[in-house]
């Protein structure tokens, strides 16, 4: 069958075209910006990809056109989709119909943490030979792809509460019927869909209500707006994690580099990995308990964690140049980027911190987080904020309130001038944007050797 996916650059339509290589398809794909790492993958995987949203891409007619959620009516291929009667189904949709079924699904969902949790799970159970399949919005370093079939019935999925299509306003989540569901944490987000916080409660009840009585739902003891999902209604068993949980973490080092992890009150190990910072702790908390549900007994979760590589574009150092390490970072809300600045901060003591930050996503686009930009960035030594001349409100004024030194710019150029002005040996940079950034990290690295 020859499927061709409209919007194939983004992480969960790019995994999904791995999926559909892997059974046997042969698959195309077109989208409006084609970038890495997910276009280097889907390139070394022998997937055609087309620039751009062309009729003719469609020509001769697929089998099946799978339409990504950032696509539109008004776009000139799903008009063409629609005049031609090809026949088209959402990403979620195909992934339950050809993926999910009959399988043991184990879901991330939550405002953060769902790519990294999602990986860290896939690979315990990897590490525990349990060879799972996986679909995540990312790529996770211990395998290298973003998504597989897997030779056991388990499946890990990062499970997203952004609708699934023009067609179809359902959260994808409530596509994948998990056995075993990890709700992270809850936040107001996706302004562009989302009216308020109670209108992402009750998506995430309509995933609650399909998870059987025999599965298990994991989620932090603290989050309120999760415990007034459950409230509504819960048929399954839940545990909890964090203070005054059933799995808790006693840090051994201040960043979260190390931590013993208590299960009612026993210790069951210590993790020692590569991370930092509080949020990775609660998501190792939640996929240690997931993992346990399907058997993997907490020691050996534990072991597991301890050779985690992460994800890339979650703090991932992408150079060091003359003493400067410059970082690559997906976070795009301001308690993500709050959490990764307090982590890298406690890894790194009193050096040198310089945040680069994109406000890019749709919610940052319409300004519904950015009272909470100024106050998010309390952690770095100086902060270059990317105003674009498109961008819609006044970041200036938004930021001006910071505490932190704080130069906002409209090009990349007056960035890399500006960091390279400041950047000493031992400086650490962070690159914080949920897109390609116009390859800022390689520029940055570049005049950095100039």
């Amino acid at each position: 069958m020859h499927i061709h996916i409209l919007g194939i650059c983004g992480t969960f339509m790019g995994s999904l075209a791995v999926l559909a290589k892997e059974l046997g398809h042969r698959v195309t794909g077109s989208d409006a910006n084609v970038y890495p790492p997910m276009s280097t993958q889907l390139e070394a995987q022998g997937i055609e990809l087309m620039q751009g949203y062309e009729p003719a891409h469609l020509e001769p007619a697929p089998d099946l056109v799978v339409v990504g959620n950032a696509l539109s009516r008004g776009n000139p291929a799903v008009e063409y989709v629609l005049n031609k009667g090809l026949p088209y189904v959402s990403g979620p949709q195909w992934l339950a119909d050809h993926v999910l079924q009959g399988r043991w699904v184990l879901a991330a969902a939550g405002t953060h943490g769902k790519t990294t949790t999602s990986s860290m799970l896939a690979w315990v159970l990897e590490h525990a030979g349990m060879s799972p399949g996986f679909l995540i919005g990312g790529v996770p370093q211990n395998f290298g792809v973003s998504a597989r079939l897997g030779g056991t019935p388990f499946f890990v999925v990062e499970a997203d509460e952004y609708d699934s299509a023009f067609f179809d306003k359902r959260s994808k989540f409530v596509h994948y019927r998990p056995r075993t569901a990890i709700l992270n944490n809850l936040e107001f987000d996706h302004a562009d869909i989302f009216l308020d916080l109670a209108a992402i409660e009750r998506q995430f009840h309509h995933l609650v209500r399909t998870v059987p009585g025999e599965g298990l739902i994991i989620h932090p003891e603290s989050e309120t707006a999760l415990k007034r999902v459950i409230d509504m209604g819960c048929w399954t068993p839940v545990q909890t994690t964090g203070e005054g949980g059933q799995w808790q973490a006693r840090l051994l080092s201040e960043d979260g580099s190390r931590f013993e992890v208590l299960f009612d009150g026993k210790v069951e190990g210590t993790v020692e990995w590569q991370l930092t910072g509080q949020h990775n702790v609660a998501n190792a908390l939640a996929t240690l308990a997931a993992a346990r549900h399907v058997g993997v007994v907490p020691a050996l979760g534990v072991a597991g964690l301890s050779t985690f590589k992460s994800v890339k574009r979650r703090m991932e150092k992408v150079a060091e140049v003359r003493g400067v390490t410059i970082y690559d970072d997906f976070a795009h809300h301001p308690t993500a980027i709050a959490t990764t600045l307090d982590g890298l901060r406690k890894q790194i003591g009193d050096a040198p911190l310089i945040a680069v930050i994109e406000p890019r996503s749709n919610s940052m686009k319409l300004g519904a987080h950015r009272d909470g930009l100024p106050g998010s960035v309390t952690q770095a030594d100086q902060v270059f904020w990317y105003a674009p001349a498109n961008l819609g409100w006044d970041l200036a004024a938004t930021v001006a309130s910071s505490t932190v030194p704080t130069v906002v710019c409209d090009s990349l150029e007056g960035i890399i001038e500006g960091v390279k002005a400041m950047a000493l040996p031992g400086t650490q940079v962070v690159v914080m944007s949920n897109g390609g950034f116009g390859g800022l990290h390689g520029k940055l690295a570049k005049a950095l050797v100039e």
